[in-house]
């Protein structure tokens, strides 16, 4: 495929991308507020606890094999088929262990109600299994709108399932109904809107293919969603739900800012740079314009969302919540970078280096929770710092390796990153100066964002960023320009 009709179908991809991503990170955000105020800290908190094991389920929906068949020059049907079939049967094998593991799960915490809670949020591995072979179709084939218009139906219906729960005095069952009912009706969808089905034909061979690179995949994905969720585990354990509850709060708020732009992201990025994964000098081009991009995007809204938590918190869940403001800010810093991070991962499998990825993620995972646990004495905060931290610093060694194996230079990453991250900086600053004197919680919010959106954009306009030029063009007229 030519430059231009990559470029052409990742700019269709990206702007798909976004209007999912941000749609359904808006439908999450007015369900969490209606949850939120229906239900207390502890109720947030003692699902928090588990919210380990529920990002395991999302993640085995989205598995390893899924990337494996994107990699794949040559797609069949019985590569599928096989990738189905494995599926099903591990989603029942791990939901049973799980299941008789429940009350071990319920011991560790002192929470004996998180027996039959834990093994209903186990479902979700099994609505997993079945989703991972049309959702690897959906996505090898860029079709991001289809995609996007699933998961915002499953959101929707799951969404209205967990506020009616709650409203109807279930407590914390209603966030887990929510959680479940979302696999389980993007299960469903993608069932019937993908072209391809199943059939009773089963081959080894293309598991066997596929086992390398999945193997390292899934193992670096399950350490990567192991490591990013065992704040929860910390806290619940040593501090109790209330405490886990403000945490999780905290980081819901985080993870839908930077979910929105990670999100958009992957919905191209691994197609893309697979496409251009033959020429290292055209996989750099490729690379630097996905991260100016990206840096474009979220350095001005993490940074942003950062200045408006405590506005955000009070008006949207009420001042219950406050002592989650301290911990959204400080995750606000780390989530600005994660979606690099998430960039540079997407590299290295489309060139077919996931052990790169793997003992890259496992090196910062180790790291991670040797700093947290010798901060562990000073409070959350001091462990949130040096957690956010650790993560920035580790970019430097995730460009290291792109920096050996495909010639990416440091200076065309800086270059790309910095005048972003300068602009959003100052322009927080100025508006955080601003509006220090705005008492009303609702004049300051609003203050806020049209102040910083319209320096952000004059900025970008006066230093003429071409990303910025690009992006008002391709809205507006529907094309890229070389």
């Amino acid at each position: 495929m030519s430059d231009s009709g990559l470029k052409q179908k990742t700019a269709k991809g990206l702007l798909w991308g976004g209007i999912g991503s941000g749609t359904m990170q808006l439908l999450n955000l007015l369900f969490g507020i209606f949850l939120s105020r229906l239900l207390s800290p502890a109720d947030y908190g003692v699902v928090g606890a588990l919210t380990i094991f529920s990002a395991m389920a999302g993640l085995f929906a989205e598995s390893a094999f899924t990337l494996a068949i994107v990699n794949r020059k040559n797609i069949s049907h019985d590569d599928y088929n096989a990738v189905f079939w494995f599926n099903i049967v591990a989603g029942l094998g791990l939901y049973g262990l799980l299941f008789a593991l429940a009350p071990l799960i319920a011991r560790f915490y002192n929470q004996p109600e998180m027996v039959w809670l834990s093994r209903f949020l186990f479902l979700g591995f099994l609505f997993g299994g079945i989703a991972t072979a049309p959702s690897a179709y959906f996505f090898r084939n860029l079709n991001v709108k289809l995609r996007s218009q699933i998961q915002i139906c499953a959101i929707l219906l799951s969404g209205t399932v967990g506020v009616t729960c709650a409203a109807f005095g279930c407590g914390y069952w209603g966030i887990a109904a929510q959680t479940v009912t979302y696999s389980g009706c993007n299960a469903l969808l993608l069932w019937l809107r993908s072209p391809w089905h199943p059939t009773l034909s089963f081959r080894m061979a293309p598991l066997r293919e596929m086992l390398p690179f999945s193997t390292r995949q899934l193992m670096t994905s399950l350490f990567t969603h192991i490591n990013n969720n065992f704040f929860s585990v910390l806290l619940g354990r040593f501090y109790g739900m209330q405490p886990t509850g403000y945490y999780t709060q905290g980081s819901k708020w985080t993870t839908m800012g930077y979910s929105t732009i990670s999100g958009m992201l992957n919905s191209v990025a691994q197609p893309v740079f697979r496409e251009a994964s033959e020429e290292r000098e055209r996989l750099c081009r490729v690379f630097l314009k996905m991260l100016r991009f990206t840096s474009f995007v979220c350095f001005p809204a993490m940074f942003g969302l950062a200045i408006v938590a405590r506005e955000l918190i009070v008006l949207s869940v009420t001042a219950k919540w406050l002592p989650c403001v301290p911990v959204m800010q400080i995750l606000c810093v780390w989530g600005a970078f994660m979606p690099v991070a998430t960039l540079y991962g997407n590299l290295f499998n489309s060139i077919g280096r996931p052990n790169i990825y793997m003992w890259n993620t496992i090196s910062l995972g180790l790291m991670q929770l040797l700093c947290v646990m010798l901060s562990y004495p000073y409070g959350l905060t001091v462990m949130l710092e040096v957690y956010a931290g650790v993560n920035v610093c580790w970019l430097f060694v995730w460009h290291y390796f792109a920096a050996r194996h495909i010639g990416l230079r440091l200076s065309g990453v800086l270059k790309s990153m910095m005048p972003y991250i300068a602009v959003s900086l100052a322009v927080m600053a100025v508006t955080v100066a601003a509006t220090a004197r705005i008492e009303s919680a609702i004049v300051s919010l609003l203050a806020k964002i049209f102040m910083a959106a319209a320096l952000y954009g004059l900025l970008m306009w006066r230093l003429k960023s071409v990303v910025f030029r690009e992006s008002i063009g391709y809205l507006t007229k529907g094309r890229l320009k070389l």
